[in-house]
């Protein structure tokens, strides 16, 4: 079409379109998933590279539904969702036994086997142990440890670890920690997964079977696992700053189990800071007491001990106990065991005889204290516990049962607790 000098052509919009925009066959706008293919699970479910375009687009009309959504297989938001290991890879799982032995008040913990542990090393095996805890608790004197699995991720035990001087009280209050971790000679070991279990479950004389998920926990205590110092915050200031600089955290779900970590490390704090009635518990002390009418006086035994405090630089503690019965006016009622070397669950079986009128014996007061023994300084105490009428509890009742049947031989554990009595620090 052609028009005079001057005169301005005037084209639709139609043929403006055809001739400037699309001058071929018309085509579908493509969609950005094309642009993105994905590799599908099939043998022809490959695009190609990421950079590579498809080689031919369908028409507009013969496009399947999913494709112009752009929707995506369940394959596709199965690998979408893996991005982060750490929510949706498990960490395996761990079959053990639990059994409560009421009438020698031992707890039986067997460990039987682990499947599917989350690789740990360059090779993409592990060399998995388990470590037991007794939360609340002093960290090394309860901690029991499995044997090394070597380059296995599917590790057999098939070992059992024994708790003496688990009470009834401790069932109700106390938490059995079940870790798993990976040994490694060269740096620190690598904490793999957790169970905790509270003891309450748990029925006298019957073996409960678990085999339950590892699950992830942020070891507010520290690895060794355990429990809180007598000095109070100092220990925990760095551990719980750390845990609050939440950019460091792995994932929202080590976020939520650190803010539970510290909830329950709060709670116990609150606990200790109510009175000073609450007192730190240091470990555990067999003692038998008999009182004899025909030699007229009181048989006491140092039976064993078991969960004492570490008081040495190695982890480990020098222990000896000593006796008293007071008042003691002539100071000749001391008795002491021998030391035995590097140990916090030592067994003495050794026997001390009190010549004393079972009238008179009702208005005096057993003293047992246990110590750590040093060379070259003051010895360190570990704990205490006083058994007489003025007592409390498990103490007061087995200084009843011993007025109230003699000849009778009495065992029962007592708690020993960071409460020096005033006398007992003068001679150790």
């Amino acid at each position: 079409m052609r028009g005079r000098r001057g005169d301005r052509m005037t084209i639709n919009i139609q043929e403006h379109m055809a001739i400037n925009v699309c001058p071929g066959p018309i085509r579908p706008i493509r969609q950005i998933s094309d642009y993105f293919p994905r590799r599908g699970p099939g043998p022809e479910g490959g695009c190609g590279g990421f950079g590579e375009a498809p080689a031919a687009l369908a028409p507009l009309a013969l496009a399947p539904p999913v494709a112009l959504l752009g929707a995506t297989t369940p394959e596709d938001g199965a690998e979408v969702d893996s991005y982060d290991s750490d929510d949706t890879t498990t960490l395996g799982m761990l079959e053990f036994d639990l059994l409560y032995d009421q009438a020698s008040c031992t707890l039986h913990c067997s460990i039987l086997r682990a499947k599917g542990l989350k690789p740990m090393d360059f090779n993409g095996l592990a060399d998995p142990y388990v470590k037991l805890h007794l939360l609340p608790g002093a960290c090394k004197a309860n901690k029991l440890k499995t044997k090394t699995q070597r380059n296995t991720l599917n590790p057999v035990w098939n070992e059992d670890l024994t708790y003496s001087g688990i009470t009834d009280d401790d069932i109700t209050h106390k938490v059995l920690r079940i870790s798993v971790c990976d040994e490694d000679k060269l740096s620190h070991n690598e904490f793999i997964g957790e169970i905790r279990v509270p003891l309450r479950r748990l029925k006298p004389s019957q073996k409960k079977h678990f085999n339950i998920c590892l699950e992830r926990q942020v070891p507010v205590c520290g690895e060794e696992g355990g429990c809180r110092d007598a000095k109070g915050w100092g220990r925990w200031e760095g551990q719980v700053s750390s845990i609050f600089s939440f950019p460091q955290l792995a994932s929202p779900s080590s976020m939520s189990a650190a803010l539970r970590g510290i909830s329950c490390y709060l709670k116990e704090l609150e606990q200790v800071e109510q009175g000073p009635g609450l007192l730190e518990e240091r470990g555990r002390i067999l003692l038998s007491l008999s009182y004899s009418s025909w030699r007229r006086g009181l048989l006491v035994g140092i039976v064993r001990c078991a969960h004492l405090a570490a008081m040495d630089v190695n982890g480990y503690s020098d222990p000896y106990v000593k006796t008293y019965l007071r008042p003691d006016v002539d100071k000749k009622s001391k008795h002491k065991t021998c030391v035995k070397k590097k140990t916090l669950n030592p067994e003495f079986n050794e026997e001390f005889f009190y010549e004393i009128e079972l009238s008179a014996l009702a208005t005096k007061t057993l003293e047992v204290t246990v110590w750590d023994y040093d060379i070259g300084k003051s010895n360190d105490f570990i704990g205490g516990v006083s058994l007489g009428s003025g007592a409390r509890g498990e103490a007061r009742k087995h200084w009843g049962n011993c007025l109230h049947q003699p000849d009778t031989v009495l065992e029962r554990w007592h708690t020993l607790t960071s409460e020096l009595p005033p006398a007992a620090g003068a001679l150790p």
